[in-house]
């Protein structure tokens, strides 16, 4: 049994690697547009050899999509115009469109649309990963439209995989990401940008940056051919959160700008309540 892994960066290099370690799979087919990630993978053992999208589909028993959401888009009825029995998993960081999008194709039942909460700052072959998605969260978005059997093989790599699973729908799932991905990336390009206009005149300020910083920042640095169709795809859900966003800067703002420290000092207590989220 083969298996086809459409677009090989870090999640789907991650996937190909825990795979080659645990999987039950003969071979992994690589696809993806970039000749030099083509070339990395194979350099970098991620896969077996690569291929077209039509001939990776048509060799494969599984074909797992792993590039940026608006390419998504577009494969997605693609690869399930040229299935059969095939189990095509979208990896995808939204749901919504592109579920919509195929809601009515012939072959949906052949679609698994899941979304492991896992990644890093960086991007391509080379940010693969052997144990990224370990103790994760595997998202299954409208897995009652799955196929049973489809269903049953995309979660089994979710086992080899090690990570948790939870079940949601379309809109609730990209409401959920809106809030606890999308925006931190937002907030860490937004002090990215911040911090390089203050730098522009006073060029020693990165001296001072300590872990602190470095950890608030770091997203900063994902890949924009990533994150700008997210953003897209995700519009509504991400401007919404965006409003609360600048809702509470605006309310520490004023705290400070009134010299109001009282209820700064609340604001700053009420946030400490995230404890109970994060431990």
């Amino acid at each position: 049994m083969n298996i086809a892994i459409v677009g090989i960066g870090l999640i789907g290099g991650s996937i190909a690697i825990r795979l080659k370690e645990k999987g039950p799979f003969s071979k992994i087919i690589g696809v993806d547009k970039s000749e030099v990630n083509q070339k990395k993978a194979i350099q970098l053992g991620l896969v077996d050899e690569v291929a077209t999208l039509e001939n990776a589909v048509k060799d494969a028993k599984v074909i797992i999509l792993t590039a940026p959401v608006d390419a998504i888009l577009k494969l997605a009825p693609k690869v399930l115009d040229l299935v059969t029995d095939q189990v095509v998993i979208d990896m995808g960081s939204t749901k919504e469109n592109i579920l919509k999008l195929i809601e009515n194709h012939p072959n949906r039942g052949r679609y698994v649309a899941a979304h492991p909460m896992a990644g890093t700052e960086y991007s391509g072959p080379e940010a693969a990963l052997p144990n990224l998605f370990k103790d994760k969260m595997m998202v299954y978005v409208e897995a009652s439209r799955s196929d049973e059997d489809a269903f049953e093989l995309a979660d089994s790599i979710t086992e080899i995989l090690e990570m948790k699973t939870s079940f949601m729908n379309a809109n609730e799932h990209d409401v959920h990401t809106a809030y606890v991905s999308h925006i931190s990336h937002l907030t860490s390009f937004a002090l990215a940008l911040t911090v390089l206009g203050k730098e522009k005149s006073q060029g020693r300020i990165f001296e001072l940056a300590g872990s602190g910083f470095e950890s608030t920042v770091r997203l900063a640095k994902s890949s924009p051919d990533m994150w700008t169709p997210i953003f897209k795809q995700n519009r509504t859900n991400v401007l919404e959160v965006l409003d609360e966003h600048i809702k509470q800067l605006q309310s520490l703002y004023d705290a400070i700008d009134k010299e109001d420290y009282e209820g700064l000092h609340k604001l700053i207590k009420k946030s400490n309540k995230i404890k109970r989220i994060i431990k």
